[in-house]
């Protein structure tokens, strides 16, 4: 009998491990999103940074391109699957980073998106 009871004590345990495996997971992969927005969110401030530099949200196009290329190098500090546009109606410019993480379904994206005035 008391056999019986260490087996049913082992297995209770071992659900509670296997449990808590999984919560790890879950823990790495809401850590990696809350990165992954963290990124995007400075990525886009450096677009805006360059804009109140030069005086404009008008920048030259090898601007743009240089930056949406960094967006999408995730060996640079980019995303995964990034992309980073720019665009300009007036005075008002409005930056979006968008990158799909790996292993996500491809209809899941995340956005960031900002707006930028400069007087």
């Amino acid at each position: 009998m008391t056999l019986i009871e260490v087996l049913v004590a082992v297995v209770l345990f071992s659900f509670g491990l296997i449990g808590l495996v999984a919560l790890q997971g879950r823990a790495v992969q809401h850590q990696m999103s809350a990165e992954d927005s963290n990124r995007a969110a400075l990525l886009a401030n450096e677009i805006v940074a360059t804009m109140w530099v030069s005086g404009t949200v008008t920048l030259p196009a090898a601007v743009v391109t240089d930056w949406s290329n960094r967006v999408a190098d995730t060996a640079n500090g980019g995303l995964p699957n990034g992309q980073g546009t720019v665009a300009v109606a007036g005075d008002v410019a409005t930056v979006t980073v968008t990158w799909r993480p790996p292993g996500a379904d491809s209809g899941v994206q995340h956005r960031y998106q900002t707006q930028a005035l400069l007087p």
